[in-house]
């Protein structure tokens, strides 16, 4: 299940940066965006703390997420903050892995595939 979830991961990040915009700069998604941004942090975070021995994956396709979206300024900000407040919220919240930490991973892992796949439909050329 992890690596069709991280092919729906990459295949976002390929899709490439989508011209749609509101007039203040920000794309029509960018809730999605940063939602999928706070999970990756989530993600980076526990999966680090229950042994995964993934190193530095999640973190890898949050870079690959912005290198895809190309995001300036207040918007790349704002992903970065997303990334940041999953892993510095669950960082307070965990120490050590734990039946709830696995259940969150599980759940996050649902919630990033599902909105990486909408975002793919909808927005993907």
């Amino acid at each position: 299940m992890l690596k069709h979830i991280a092919a729906v991961f990459l295949v976002l990040a390929t899709a490439g940066p989508v011209t749609a915009q509101t007039p203040d700069g920000a794309a029509p998604f960018d809730a999605d965006l940063q939602r999928l941004a706070e999970i990756l942090g989530t993600l980076h975070y526990l999966r680090g703390i229950c042994g995964a021995n993934e190193g530095q994956k999640w973190r890898a396709e949050m870079q690959a997420l912005v290198d895809a979206e190309t995001p300036s300024g207040e918007r790349r900000a704002r992903m970065i903050a997303s990334f940041n407040r999953g892993y510095n919220g669950f960082q307070q919240t965990y120490r050590t892995c734990t039946p709830a930490a696995n259940v969150a991973i599980r759940r996050y892992l649902q919630e990033g595939s599902k909105i990486s796949r909408d975002l793919t439909a909808r927005y993907a050329n």
